[in-house]
């Protein structure tokens, strides 16, 4: 059975891994997608060397092949998401019972139930209101996740920042309310005036560098939200504390580590996508079997224009 590992920066081998047997609670899934991160782009760039070699690959979807003796809630051919730590850009993969969350044989990319389940978290931890005015500053893929989730709340406004006039537009169709170009006019000043003058009740930032967190600071109102979901690796990030001390932030790191709070936000963003009421598939623009994994992460690294999300596909 093959499997990525990648080695160092810019290196991924494939090697033929041995999945033992299953234990009683465990499954043996068939990978039919994982989904390529941004945490793993970071890996393969160099940013956390000290975490190599690692066995990539956690935004994992598939069919169930075979189950220990005391698995009761999947049965061999069921389509689920499986929660893993890594090992999912692979043929097969072992996963628990208790990690596996169904999908309807009519949801598309059933990959995204991972980072859904992140920005599910993100965006109940932040807690939007009704009529609430909110800034999205990233608008890549999990900027465009969490506009998607947002909008459910019913927000007032959505006020999305980029620098790409690509993403901008795909914002746009998602249903942003405003768009802004944040290298050629002041997100504040356009804050400012869209909100009467409050700034954003609010924020999230979804781009993981100091830039992101600087525009952050200048549109969350005095007492507002402001939301660090981006994925801050590798080196180390300076902000203007006493502003943000003065404007009394509440500030909500978005980053979860505890198993139930993650299993918590797939199940929520599985029944959306299931029930149809949430559908993140036109996000995927590339797709790579298994043998072009590299390619994947170099496209994901370059972000032609149009590009969003790579996902690999272990069965092409």
């Amino acid at each position: 059975m093959k499997a990525a590992v990648l080695t160092n920066a810019y290196e991924v081998e494939l090697v033929d891994r041995d999945l033992g047997p299953l234990g009683p609670a465990q499954a043996r899934l068939r990978v039919l997608e994982c989904g390529l991160c941004t945490s793993e782009i970071d890996l393969w760039t160099g940013k956390a060397p000290d975490k190599l070699p690692a066995a990539i690959g956690h935004e994992v979807a598939g069919v169930i092949e075979a189950v220990g003796d005391e698995v009761r809630a999947v049965k061999p051919g069921d389509r689920v998401a499986a929660w893993t730590e890594g090992g999912g850009f692979a043929e097969e993969l072992i996963v628990e019972e208790r990690f596996c969350v169904p999908v309807a044989d009519s949801a598309p990319y059933p990959s995204v139930a991972e980072p859904l389940a992140c920005v599910v978290n993100s965006v109940e931890l932040a807690g939007p209101r009704l009529a609430d005015d909110v800034v999205i500053i990233g608008a890549g893929y999990m900027g465009n996740l969490v506009q998607l989730v947002t909008a459910l709340k019913g927000p007032r406004s959505i006020i999305v920042a980029d620098v790409r006039a690509d993403a901008l537009a795909r914002a746009k169709e998602l249903g942003a309310t405003h768009v802004l170009d944040s290298s050629q006019e002041s997100l504040a000043e356009a804050v400012s005036e869209i909100t009467d003058g409050r700034g954003a009740d609010v924020t999230f930032e979804v781009t993981g560098v100091n830039p992101g967190l600087d525009l952050a600071g200048d549109v969350t109102r005095m007492s507002g939200t402001l939301c660090i979901v981006g994925y801050h690796q590798g080196g180390r990030r300076a902000i203007r504390l006493s502003r943000w001390n003065w404007m009394a932030f509440h500030l909500v790191n978005a980053h979860f580590r505890d198993i139930d709070t993650i299993m918590s936000g797939m199940r929520a963003g599985m029944r959306l996508v299931n029930a149809g009421i949430l559908d993140a598939s036109a996000l995927v623009t590339d797709t790579y079997p298994l043998a072009r994994i590299s390619e994947a992460f170099k496209t994901a690294v370059e972000k032609r224009n149009g590009f969003v999300k790579a996902v690999i596909d272990p069965t092409a």
